[in-house]
């Protein structure tokens, strides 16, 4: 399933790459790089990433959701533009950002939450508003691209319907 991912992502990005521990991933045939923080969940992976990176956005795209597009995918990075990420909001309020572009500009607020003890993404994203950053919310305009494959029984709907 990383793997149908990453070939999403990289139908926008040009260079891709998985976060988190190099020996479970190294047969995949992509760079891993691992976590700083490792068992601190999703938002110390966004910290890795953008971490390393050279890429002014970057897309942080959670393995999960092999249903994603790459008209979606393309929307976050023009919505990113000019804005420190940009972030799926669905008609309800619910956030994606596990499927976003973060600018490398925020890694030190990530990084600050971290070390703050914060772990959910969503709330570093209220940190973010309250240091000045702008996030640039889209809106999800097919909700199933997000449905998340967590267990063998969601895999089996998602291949056989």
């Amino acid at each position: 399933m990383a793997l149908r991912v990453a070939d999403s992502a990289a139908a926008v990005c040009p260079t891709i790459s998985l976060v988190g521990d190099p020996a479970l991933y190294k047969d995949l045939g992509l760079p891993v790089v691992p976590d700083r923080f490792p068992g601190q969940g999703p938002l110390a992976g966004i910290e890795a990433a953008l971490a390393v990176t050279c890429s002014r956005d970057n897309l942080i795209l959670s393995c999960d959701i092999p249903s994603i597009t790459e008209k979606s995918l393309e929307s976050l990075f023009e919505a990113a533009d000019g804005s420190s990420c940009a972030v799926p909001r669905h008609d309800d309020g619910r956030l994606e950002p596990l499927c976003a572009v973060y600018n490398r500009a925020c890694h030190p607020i990530v990084m600050a939450a971290l070390e703050a003890g914060v772990r959910r993404v969503t709330d570093a994203l209220r940190l973010f508003e309250t240091q000045g950053l702008a996030i640039r919310y889209v809106r999800v305009s097919d909700p199933a691209e997000f449905d998340n494959l967590n267990t063998p029984e969601d895999w089996r709907r998602y291949h056989h319907g």
